[in-house]
């Protein structure tokens, strides 16, 4: 075999570029295996130098059903290895995983990929053929039971690969074009509303005492007597709660009602919203 064409097939096998590829077989003096190992030595030591670095840009890819479903989040540095093909084949694998084990990332991080290698040697392997730093965010599944999921994509990148995903669950079995629609309305309203929570009670407190903080400073350089001050402030901060709980949002289909009105005039019997989870690269 000519050395034009161990390059070739070492590229192949590794993914790695001419120039490294053309130096690690001089470095085990023609020797395909070696070289691939002396690739492997050299692109965990790249990677280890760029997971210092700032990765902020990424996607979430959601895979499963409406039993079982999960959203996995994947950084990288730029919006142009987002879009790679490479990495998206990657993530697309790496989403299909993250389900099977329901979103453990101990788990999912030892689990053998089709080529045979774990999750972690296929992160080091890209990150070395890519050149940016890459990582595995945030994941939730979602699995309840006597329940259907539902999901809406925002800016898809490819098939199940896009910038801002969310899934809710919605506690029944019944399957109509009602509920159906409702579900895939109520994923677009979350996408849109961004709400913290489910409910006022459920938005954490830190948050509650932050915005009052806010209200509270900015009240205090508006002249208004004490009594009053009190009064507006509470007015703010439910108004915040409201604003921020899906269930008192206003409806992005029809503003005029509630994302609790829309539920009640379903007239399904036992149908609730369980819970969401809305994923976005940036925030």
């Amino acid at each position: 075999m000519s050395d034009i064409e161990k390059v070739k097939q070492l590229r192949k096998s590794t993914g790695a570029g001419f120039k490294d590829c053309n130096a690690a077989l001089k470095e085990s003096n023609g020797d395909l295996d070696k070289a691939a190992e002396v690739l492997r030595v050299k692109g965990i030591a790249k990677a280890s130098k760029k997971m210092s670095r700032s990765a902020h840009e990424g996607v979430v890819v959601v895979s499963g059903n409406e039993k079982k479903m999960s959203l996995l989040e994947v950084n990288c540095e730029t919006d142009f290895v987002a879009k790679n093909s490479d990495f998206i084949e990657f993530v697309k694998e790496l989403g299909e995983l993250n389900n099977d084990h329901s979103s453990n990332s101990s788990e999912l991080q030892k689990t053998k990929m089709k080529n045979n290698k774990t999750v972690d040697e296929n992160l080091v392997s890209m990150i070395a053929k890519i050149g940016e730093k890459i990582t595995i965010g945030r994941s939730k599944t979602l699995c309840i039971e006597n329940s259907r999921n539902f999901a809406y994509q925002h800016s898809v990148i490819k098939d199940n690969v896009s910038k801002l995903v969310v899934i809710v669950s919605l506690k029944t079995n019944e399957k109509s074009e009602k509920i159906d629609l409702f579900g895939k309305q109520l994923s677009m309203h979350i996408a849109a509303s961004n709400p913290l929570a489910l409910n006022s009670k459920e938005i954490d407190e830190e948050l509650i005492k932050k915005e009052a903080s806010l209200i509270s400073e900015e009240l205090k350089n508006s002249g208004k007597p004490e009594e009053i001050a009190k009064k507006i402030s509470l007015g703010k901060i439910n108004k915040f709660k409201d604003e921020n709980s899906l269930m008192s949002q206003d409806w992005v289909m029809e503003p005029k009602m509630k994302v609790q009105n829309v539920l009640n005039n379903l007239e399904i019997e036992g149908l609730k919203i369980n819970e969401f989870i809305r994923l976005k690269i940036g925030e």
